[in-house]
This record gives structure tokens, sequence and C-alpha cells, in this order.
């Protein structure tokens, strides 16, 4: 942070799965925040389980506080002077069917919990909006957000999309001119551009879920109508993927009994925020297992982390935001895939001005004989999964113009965010 004490104002915009929950406890531990509203989207499961497992996740602290209750100090976002917001938002996308992410996070996005851990579900019913640490609204997520937008600082709001952008989407066409001028920041975990993706060969979950959306905040036909680029930050599978957080390491540090659905959490026997942790991450271990790699990659925290160490600036057009140490971001440009059969989310990027990239349709090894004889650098014939720069569009004076999406490529490192993680969700200081 800057050398200002004054909390960033939040906005989460959340599919409560297991990494976004993960996330959430993050922002409800970090005294860098105050968290004005957690706003619900269909995404990682359907919208009715998504508001429980928030429910679910201010249940599991509450118990968890009154077995312990100096840790309530580690939560400042818990109970806030002003209450946080929970809204409910888009059940399904812009255009076109539901896709969700049950086959990683469960049908209740929480690994089953509902039925594996019944005495982890909160007694909360969603159709009484009075609650002890939220003001469960009435009104929309859009509603909510615009009005915000609206009450608070000028460009003082930072956005975090953990989930499809639909929200977003719906805000903008609500209130464009609003959501332009006063929001500060989108920060937004979403896309894959230089590495496969993680629901498709192409494609990133968020930017599956609802394509159509990407395009009308970031690349709609008329520039003008999406959310001003200089102030949009991706941060996608390319950084957030090398983040993780080892089971092993979990299970030494956390909760030494930590197992996965064969050995359930007993909630007898821990507290219950690991209780609850352990419980919906004991699924997640299994699928994890089952793709060869025995960690969480930490997708969704790393971008809350990032909204923690990065308060809105002031930038204007053409300008590169202000990053604190360790991190950085360069501009990005690619079109998002709408339609595609097989292809949809995938962001598509144009990397022609390569001499080592030959045309489409071109026989392979008269190409790479040729690049050979004239001694021209080349990558393989089949391209392995090492990121691609990016093109820039060039303007009337061959210059590079200012366009593209400023995309995180550089963090403080992996280490660094697990550190932050254990020490401020599970109170664990971990040795250097």
């Amino acid at each position: 942070m800057s050398g200002s004490t004054a909390k960033i104002p939040v906005i989460i915009d959340t599919d409560p799965g297991v990494d976004d929950v993960i996330g959430i406890l993050l922002a409800l531990a970090s005294p860098e925040l105050e968290v004005l509203a957690i706003t619900v989207t269909f995404g990682n499961t359907s919208l009715d389980c998504c508001s429980k497992n928030v429910f679910n996740l201010y249940d599991a602290l509450a118990r968890h506080f009154e077995a312990a209750p100096d840790d309530r100090g580690r939560f400042p976002n818990f109970t806030q002077p002003r209450k946080t917001i929970l809204a409910l938002g888009a059940e399904k996308p812009t255009h076109g069917s539901i896709h969700t992410a049950q086959y990683f996070h469960g049908r209740d996005g929480l690994g089953d919990i509902t039925t594996r851990h019944p005495d982890l579900q909160a007694a909360f019913a969603a159709t009484d909006h009075q609650h002890p640490q939220l003001e469960v609204s009435s009104r929309s997520a859009i509603d909510v957000s615009l009005g915000l937008i609206q009450s608070e600082p000028d460009k003082s709001i930072t956005y975090i999309a953990l989930g499809p952008l639909t929200n977003l989407s719906g805000m903008l066409k609500k209130d464009p001119t609003l959501v332009k001028e006063r929001l500060g920041r989108v920060v937004c975990m979403g896309g894959a551009l230089g590495v496969p993706g993680n629901c498709t060969p192409v494609a990133e979950f968020n930017f599956f879920a609802d394509p159509h959306a990407v395009y009308d905040v970031l690349t709609p036909a008329v520039p003008d109508q999406g959310f001003p680029l200089e102030r949009f930050i991706l941060v996608p599978l390319d950084v957030t993927t090398t983040h993780e957080m080892p089971f092993p390491l979990y299970r030494a540090e956390v909760d030494p009994e930590f197992e996965n659905t064969s050995s359930p959490s007993n909630a007898a026997r821990k507290p219950p925020l690991s209780h609850f942790t352990s419980a919906f991450l004991e699924r997640t271990r299994e699928v994890m297992l089952s793709f060869g790699k025995d960690a969480m990659e930490l997708h969704d925290p790393v971008a809350v982390w990032f909204a923690i160490e990065n308060p809105p600036g002031k930038e204007s057009a053409g300008q590169s935001p202000l990053l604190k140490r360790g991190w950085r971001a360069t501009r990005r440009q690619f079109q998002v895939e709408r339609t595609g059969e097989f292809t949809r989310g995938m962001l598509v990027v144009d990397r022609r001005d390569d001499a080592g990239v030959y045309a489409p349709g071109d026989n392979r090894s008269h190409v790479q004989q040729g690049l050979n004889w004239l001694h021209i650098s080349h990558r393989p014939p089949e391209s392995v999964a090492v990121p691609a720069p990016v093109l820039m569009h060039m303007d009337d004076t061959g210059k590079k113009s200012n366009v593209g999406v400023f995309t995180v490529v550089e963090t403080p490192g992996p280490g660094a965010c697990l550190d932050l993680l254990f020490r401020r969700v599970w109170g664990v200081y971990r040795q250097p």
C-alpha cells in the first residue's frame, strides 16, 4: 500500500467455490480493505448454492470466534462499522446456456459439504433479511453496486471480479456513465493467454461461463462502450497457476489430520475454521490428485492479494497503473471467442509479427527448412506452452498505440502469497 492508512473500499463479485471462499477469507482478514459488498453470481455452481456458501463461510467464522475469541481480531472485516452488503446477481450468462464448474467444485460449490458435513450448513435462511454480520439486500447485485459507486468518493472503489463478468456487464448496460466515470478499478481473475485453459483446452472457466460479458466489458464493437482499459487489471491463469497451496503443507501447518473424503474432517478435534476449510478441501485434493498435482491453485486469492497491495490510482488514458514493488503488468491485446464450438471463452491473440510463425496451411517441413536456410530464429514446429508476446496495434506513425488490457505478468512470488494466506487466514507464521 501507499503511505495512506485509508482503507480500500472493495466490492467482491463472486461465484463462491473453493478458491473463491479462500479469497473471501483473505479479504475479511485484511485490514487494508473495507468489504462494502459481496455480490453473488452464477458460475462454479447455481446462484442459490453460491449465496448459501457465503452464509456458510460467515457461520463458520462466527463459530470459530465463539471457540477462539482472540482470533476475532485477525478478521477485522468480519464485523465492520458498516455491515457488508450481500446481494444476489445474475442467475445465467448474458447469452446462451449455463455452464457450471461442479465437476471441480462439487454440486454445492464447496466439495459437496452439504451432504458430507451437514454440521457446516448455516441455519440462516436466505428469505430472512436479518443477519448478525451481513446486510442481506433485496436489491439486485447490479443496483447495490451502482448505489455504492454513486455514494463513495470518486474512483475509490476496487471491484474484485472472481466469477463471470455478467454482473459487471449488466452494470455497464444500466448506467455506463456512472461505472466508467466513478468506479476506481476492476481487478478480474480470468482468461488464459499463453497457457492452456482450466475448463477446456483453451479457456479459463470465468471467461468460458459468459464470454459475451467479457466482450461487452473489454472488447466491444464500439470501444467507448466498454470499461476504461487503463483501470482494468486482468489476473489470468498465466500468472495464477504458478501460485499453489500444497496440501501436504496445509496439513503440516494448519490441520495435521487433513486427508480426503475417505477420512473426513472431525469437528471435535480441531478449530472450527480449520474444520470448515478442511471439509471442502478434502474433495478438492482428490480432484487435483486426479490431475497429477497434490496442491490447490490459488487463482482467486492472487486477485484479492493484488487488490490488497495495489489501491486504485489516478490513472488516465495511456498511463500504466502504479503498482507496488514486485508486481508488474503489461498491456495485452486479444479478442474473446463467443460462439466457437470448441473455443468458447478462448482469448484469441495475434502472434503474426514473428519470423518464426508460418502461415496457416503452409507445409511445415518446407517452412522450417526455409527458416533454417535463412538463419531465422524460430520456435519448434509444434510450439510448447510458453506464453508468446501479444501484439499491439500500430497507430499512423508506426508506434504502438495505447490499447490492450493491463495484465498481471509478475507478482512478489508464490511464497509471498502463501505466507500471507497462512498468516492471515489461519494465523500460521511460517518459518522463513
